[in-house]
Protein backbone atom coordinates (compact mmCIF):
# COMPACT_ATOMS: atom_id res chain seq x y z
CA UNK A 1 0.00 0.00 0.00
CA UNK A 2 2.85 2.41 1.02
CA UNK A 3 4.24 1.83 -2.69
CA UNK A 4 0.86 2.55 -4.58
CA UNK A 5 1.64 6.53 -4.14
CA UNK A 6 4.49 7.42 -6.13
CA UNK A 7 3.49 4.79 -8.09
CA UNK A 8 0.14 6.82 -9.20
CA UNK A 9 1.77 9.80 -9.12
CA UNK A 10 4.50 8.95 -11.38
CA UNK A 11 2.14 7.21 -13.85
CA UNK A 12 -0.17 10.29 -14.06
CA UNK A 13 2.90 12.65 -14.52
CA UNK A 14 3.45 10.36 -17.25
CA UNK A 15 -0.19 10.27 -18.90
CA UNK A 16 0.05 14.59 -18.55
CA UNK A 17 -1.68 15.88 -21.69
CA UNK A 18 0.51 18.40 -23.89
CA UNK A 19 -1.61 21.07 -23.44
CA UNK A 20 -2.00 20.78 -19.83
CA UNK A 21 1.91 21.61 -19.45
CA UNK A 22 1.06 23.94 -22.00
CA UNK A 23 -1.74 25.58 -19.63
CA UNK A 24 0.44 25.45 -17.07
CA UNK A 25 3.51 27.51 -18.25
CA UNK A 26 1.04 30.01 -19.78
CA UNK A 27 -0.23 30.96 -16.06
CA UNK A 28 2.90 31.09 -14.56
CA UNK A 29 3.58 34.32 -16.97
CA UNK A 30 1.88 36.64 -15.06
CA UNK A 31 1.54 39.13 -17.67
CA UNK A 32 -0.10 36.98 -20.08
CA UNK A 33 -2.60 36.20 -17.49
CA UNK A 34 -3.30 39.98 -16.67
CA UNK A 35 -3.79 40.34 -20.68
CA UNK A 36 -5.56 36.98 -21.21
CA UNK A 37 -7.94 38.57 -18.37
CA UNK A 38 -8.31 42.25 -19.26
CA UNK A 39 -8.47 40.98 -22.84
CA UNK A 40 -11.62 38.61 -22.32
CA UNK A 41 -12.93 41.49 -20.50
CA UNK A 42 -12.84 43.98 -22.88
CA UNK A 43 -14.68 41.42 -25.59
CA UNK A 44 -17.51 40.60 -22.75
CA UNK A 45 -17.69 44.35 -22.15
CA UNK A 46 -18.08 45.48 -25.78
CA UNK A 47 -20.86 42.31 -26.94
CA UNK A 48 -22.67 42.53 -23.74
CA UNK A 49 -22.11 46.45 -22.71
CA UNK A 50 -24.81 47.68 -25.10
CA UNK A 51 -27.07 45.60 -23.81
CA UNK A 52 -26.32 47.32 -20.06
CA UNK A 53 -25.71 50.53 -21.31
CA UNK A 54 -29.06 51.39 -23.06
CA UNK A 55 -28.07 55.01 -24.73
CA UNK A 56 -27.53 54.15 -28.60
CA UNK A 57 -24.16 55.59 -29.65
CA UNK A 58 -25.91 58.06 -32.29
CA UNK A 59 -28.23 59.73 -30.78
CA UNK A 60 -28.16 62.63 -30.85
CA UNK A 61 -28.51 65.55 -28.10
CA UNK A 62 -27.34 68.82 -28.84
CA UNK A 63 -28.56 70.44 -25.38
CA UNK A 64 -25.58 68.31 -23.77
CA UNK A 65 -23.10 68.66 -26.40
CA UNK A 66 -19.41 68.60 -25.22
CA UNK A 67 -20.03 67.99 -21.67
CA UNK A 68 -17.43 66.02 -19.37
CA UNK A 69 -17.60 62.96 -17.67
CA UNK A 70 -20.54 62.77 -15.22
CA UNK A 71 -23.06 60.16 -14.04
CA UNK A 72 -25.48 60.13 -17.06
CA UNK A 73 -22.35 59.90 -19.37
CA UNK A 74 -19.29 58.33 -18.16
CA UNK A 75 -16.87 59.54 -20.48
CA UNK A 76 -18.58 62.81 -21.73
CA UNK A 77 -20.41 63.21 -25.06
CA UNK A 78 -19.10 64.93 -28.14
CA UNK A 79 -19.61 67.59 -30.19
CA UNK A 80 -23.47 66.62 -31.17
CA UNK A 81 -24.04 65.36 -27.77
CA UNK A 82 -23.60 61.83 -28.25
CA UNK A 83 -22.56 59.67 -25.54
CA UNK A 84 -19.01 58.72 -25.55
CA UNK A 85 -19.06 55.26 -23.69
CA UNK A 86 -21.77 54.26 -26.22
CA UNK A 87 -19.71 54.81 -28.84
CA UNK A 88 -16.71 53.28 -27.61
CA UNK A 89 -18.39 50.29 -26.92
CA UNK A 90 -20.25 50.10 -30.12
CA UNK A 91 -16.54 50.92 -32.00
CA UNK A 92 -14.67 48.63 -29.95
CA UNK A 93 -16.89 45.80 -31.40
CA UNK A 94 -15.91 47.22 -35.05
CA UNK A 95 -12.40 47.27 -34.24
CA UNK A 96 -12.17 43.36 -32.47
CA UNK A 97 -14.35 42.43 -35.56
CA UNK A 98 -11.77 43.93 -38.10
CA UNK A 99 -8.98 42.46 -36.27
CA UNK A 100 -10.23 38.88 -35.77
CA UNK A 101 -11.29 38.50 -39.33
CA UNK A 102 -8.26 40.11 -41.17
CA UNK A 103 -6.11 37.71 -38.54
CA UNK A 104 -7.96 35.09 -39.80
CA UNK A 105 -7.41 35.87 -43.63
CA UNK A 106 -3.55 36.19 -43.22
CA UNK A 107 -3.19 33.07 -41.56
CA UNK A 108 -4.69 31.26 -43.99
CA UNK A 109 -3.22 32.75 -46.68
CA UNK A 110 0.20 32.41 -44.69
CA UNK A 111 -0.13 29.43 -43.47
CA UNK A 112 -1.35 28.18 -46.62
CA UNK A 113 1.89 30.13 -48.59
CA UNK A 114 3.97 28.54 -45.85
CA UNK A 115 3.44 24.94 -46.39
CA UNK A 116 3.10 24.80 -49.63
CA UNK A 117 6.90 26.54 -49.88
CA UNK A 118 8.33 24.51 -47.28
CA UNK A 119 6.67 20.98 -48.57
CA UNK A 120 7.10 21.45 -51.98
CA UNK A 121 10.62 22.65 -53.44
CA UNK A 122 9.25 23.45 -57.10
CA UNK A 123 7.43 26.07 -55.79
CA UNK A 124 9.50 27.26 -52.71
CA UNK A 125 11.64 30.04 -55.17
CA UNK A 126 8.20 31.93 -56.22
CA UNK A 127 6.37 31.95 -53.37
CA UNK A 128 9.31 32.89 -51.25
CA UNK A 129 10.04 35.49 -53.99
CA UNK A 130 6.41 36.69 -53.76
CA UNK A 131 6.73 37.04 -50.45
CA UNK A 132 9.89 38.81 -50.54
CA UNK A 133 8.03 41.09 -53.29
CA UNK A 134 5.48 41.76 -50.51
CA UNK A 135 7.71 42.41 -47.55
CA UNK A 136 9.62 45.15 -49.87
CA UNK A 137 6.20 47.01 -50.62
CA UNK A 138 5.64 50.07 -48.72
CA UNK A 139 2.59 49.04 -46.81
CA UNK A 140 1.05 52.38 -45.89
CA UNK A 141 1.09 53.85 -49.35
CA UNK A 142 -0.35 50.35 -50.76
CA UNK A 143 -2.94 50.55 -48.27
CA UNK A 144 -4.15 54.16 -49.19
CA UNK A 145 -3.67 53.80 -52.79
CA UNK A 146 -5.95 50.17 -52.86
CA UNK A 147 -8.79 51.93 -50.46
CA UNK A 148 -8.81 55.12 -52.36
CA UNK A 149 -9.37 52.93 -55.92
CA UNK A 150 -12.18 50.36 -54.64
CA UNK A 151 -13.81 51.86 -51.68
CA UNK A 152 -16.64 53.54 -53.51
CA UNK A 153 -17.04 50.38 -55.68
CA UNK A 154 -17.70 48.63 -52.68
CA UNK A 155 -19.57 51.22 -51.00
CA UNK A 156 -22.16 51.07 -53.95
CA UNK A 157 -22.20 47.09 -53.80
CA UNK A 158 -22.37 46.39 -50.24
CA UNK A 159 -23.48 49.53 -48.60
CA UNK A 160 -21.06 52.09 -46.78
CA UNK A 161 -20.49 49.82 -43.66
CA UNK A 162 -20.40 46.83 -44.90
CA UNK A 163 -18.31 47.78 -48.46
CA UNK A 164 -15.79 49.90 -45.90
CA UNK A 165 -15.55 46.19 -43.42
CA UNK A 166 -14.99 43.98 -46.63
CA UNK A 167 -12.63 46.24 -47.71
CA UNK A 168 -10.60 46.79 -44.64
CA UNK A 169 -10.19 43.54 -43.74
CA UNK A 170 -9.17 42.42 -47.00
CA UNK A 171 -6.09 45.03 -47.28
CA UNK A 172 -4.98 44.37 -43.70
CA UNK A 173 -5.00 40.70 -44.87
CA UNK A 174 -3.48 40.32 -47.80
CA UNK A 175 -0.41 42.68 -46.46
CA UNK A 176 0.31 41.30 -43.61
CA UNK A 177 0.76 37.42 -44.28
CA UNK A 178 4.42 37.06 -44.67
CA UNK A 179 5.85 37.02 -41.09
CA UNK A 180 3.25 33.67 -40.85
CA UNK A 181 4.68 32.49 -43.88
CA UNK A 182 8.27 32.25 -43.56
CA UNK A 183 7.56 31.03 -40.00
CA UNK A 184 5.51 28.18 -41.28
CA UNK A 185 7.78 27.32 -44.25
CA UNK A 186 10.74 27.00 -41.66
CA UNK A 187 9.19 24.74 -39.09
CA UNK A 188 7.85 22.49 -42.63
CA UNK A 189 11.53 22.68 -43.97
CA UNK A 190 12.20 21.03 -40.38
CA UNK A 191 9.48 18.84 -40.20
CA UNK A 192 9.32 16.91 -43.39
CA UNK A 193 12.91 15.58 -43.05
CA UNK A 194 11.53 14.04 -39.49
CA UNK A 195 11.43 9.97 -38.62
CA UNK A 196 7.40 9.90 -38.78
CA UNK A 197 6.99 11.92 -42.13
CA UNK A 198 9.77 10.09 -43.76
CA UNK A 199 7.72 6.61 -42.43
CA UNK A 200 4.45 8.03 -43.56
CA UNK A 201 5.67 9.05 -47.41
CA UNK A 202 7.43 5.64 -47.57
CA UNK A 203 4.40 3.92 -47.15
CA UNK A 204 2.72 5.88 -49.69
CA UNK A 205 0.70 8.52 -48.26
CA UNK A 206 -0.36 11.11 -50.87
CA UNK A 207 0.69 14.67 -50.17
CA UNK A 208 -2.33 16.25 -48.73
CA UNK A 209 -2.51 13.51 -46.28
CA UNK A 210 0.67 13.97 -45.21
CA UNK A 211 0.42 17.96 -44.80
CA UNK A 212 -2.92 17.48 -43.04
CA UNK A 213 -2.11 14.43 -40.47
CA UNK A 214 1.53 14.89 -40.41
CA UNK A 215 2.78 18.38 -40.62
CA UNK A 216 -0.21 21.11 -40.00
CA UNK A 217 -0.17 19.29 -36.32
CA UNK A 218 3.31 19.95 -35.48
CA UNK A 219 3.12 23.74 -37.11
CA UNK A 220 0.05 24.88 -34.49
CA UNK A 221 2.47 26.02 -32.42
CA UNK A 222 3.93 29.09 -34.27
CA UNK A 223 0.32 29.59 -35.88
CA UNK A 224 -1.18 30.13 -32.69
CA UNK A 225 1.30 33.05 -31.89
CA UNK A 226 1.21 34.59 -35.29
CA UNK A 227 -2.50 34.88 -34.46
CA UNK A 228 -2.75 36.53 -31.38
CA UNK A 229 0.06 39.20 -32.58
CA UNK A 230 -2.26 39.34 -36.02
CA UNK A 231 -5.43 40.52 -34.22
CA UNK A 232 -2.95 43.51 -32.61
CA UNK A 233 -1.40 44.76 -35.92
CA UNK A 234 -4.92 44.26 -37.61
CA UNK A 235 -6.66 46.84 -34.66
CA UNK A 236 -3.48 49.16 -34.89
CA UNK A 237 -3.88 49.12 -38.67
CA UNK A 238 -7.46 49.87 -38.58
CA UNK A 239 -7.09 52.61 -36.06
CA UNK A 240 -4.53 54.42 -38.33
CA UNK A 241 -6.29 54.05 -41.51
CA UNK A 242 -9.72 55.55 -39.41
CA UNK A 243 -7.44 58.60 -37.85
CA UNK A 244 -6.36 58.96 -41.54
CA UNK A 245 -10.15 59.04 -42.25
CA UNK A 246 -9.78 56.65 -44.84
CA UNK A 247 -11.45 53.84 -42.61
CA UNK A 248 -15.75 53.80 -41.66
CA UNK A 249 -17.73 57.06 -42.15
CA UNK A 250 -18.18 59.21 -39.39
CA UNK A 251 -21.67 57.88 -38.68
CA UNK A 252 -20.01 54.25 -37.94
CA UNK A 253 -18.03 54.67 -35.03
CA UNK A 254 -14.46 52.63 -34.57
CA UNK A 255 -11.77 53.31 -32.12
CA UNK A 256 -9.51 55.19 -34.34
CA UNK A 257 -12.29 57.10 -35.92
CA UNK A 258 -13.28 58.20 -32.46
CA UNK A 259 -9.99 59.59 -32.36
CA UNK A 260 -9.75 61.11 -36.10
CA UNK A 261 -12.86 62.54 -34.41
CA UNK A 262 -11.65 64.04 -31.14
CA UNK A 263 -8.56 65.95 -32.48
CA UNK A 264 -10.53 69.10 -33.16
CA UNK A 265 -11.79 68.88 -29.67
CA UNK A 266 -8.61 68.06 -27.49
CA UNK A 267 -8.24 71.75 -26.33
CA UNK A 268 -11.86 71.57 -24.77
CA UNK A 269 -12.25 68.05 -23.92
CA UNK A 270 -9.00 66.27 -23.78
CA UNK A 271 -10.83 63.12 -22.47
CA UNK A 272 -12.00 62.58 -25.98
CA UNK A 273 -8.86 61.35 -27.18
CA UNK A 274 -7.97 59.42 -23.68
CA UNK A 275 -11.11 56.50 -23.59
CA UNK A 276 -10.43 55.59 -27.41
CA UNK A 277 -6.93 55.70 -26.67
CA UNK A 278 -6.63 53.47 -23.74
CA UNK A 279 -8.92 51.25 -25.70
CA UNK A 280 -6.56 50.44 -28.28
CA UNK A 281 -3.45 50.85 -26.26
CA UNK A 282 -4.50 48.49 -23.74
CA UNK A 283 -6.05 45.82 -25.89
CA UNK A 284 -3.04 45.56 -28.31
CA UNK A 285 -0.76 45.33 -24.77
CA UNK A 286 -3.06 42.45 -23.59
CA UNK A 287 -2.81 40.89 -26.91
CA UNK A 288 0.90 40.95 -27.09
CA UNK A 289 1.23 39.57 -23.80
CA UNK A 290 -0.87 36.90 -24.52
CA UNK A 291 0.94 36.29 -27.45
CA UNK A 292 4.28 36.20 -25.46
CA UNK A 293 2.80 33.88 -22.65
CA UNK A 294 1.49 31.67 -25.82
CA UNK A 295 5.15 31.52 -27.47
CA UNK A 296 6.76 30.60 -23.87
CA UNK A 297 4.29 28.16 -23.42
CA UNK A 298 4.03 26.19 -26.90
CA UNK A 299 8.16 26.50 -26.51
CA UNK A 300 9.33 22.94 -25.25
CA UNK A 301 12.94 24.42 -24.78
CA UNK A 302 11.09 27.17 -22.37
CA UNK A 303 8.41 24.91 -20.71
CA UNK A 304 9.01 23.74 -17.46
CA UNK A 305 12.25 25.80 -16.97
Amino acid sequence: MTESGPTNTALSDRHRSHWADVRDQFLTHRGATLGMIFFVFVCLAVLFGPFLWTLEPQTIDIRAKNQGPSLAHPMGTDQLGRDTFAQVLAGGQVSLAVGVTAMFLSLVLGTLVGVLAGFFRRVDGPLMRLTDLFLALPLLPLLLVIIMLFRDTLRAAFGPETGIFILIVFVIGITSWMQTARIVRGDVLALKEREFVIAARSIGTPPHRLILRHVLPNVLSPIMVSATLGIANAIITESALSFLGLGFPSDFPTWGRLLFDSTNFMTLNPERVIWPGLAISLTVLSVNYIGDGLRDALDPRIRGR
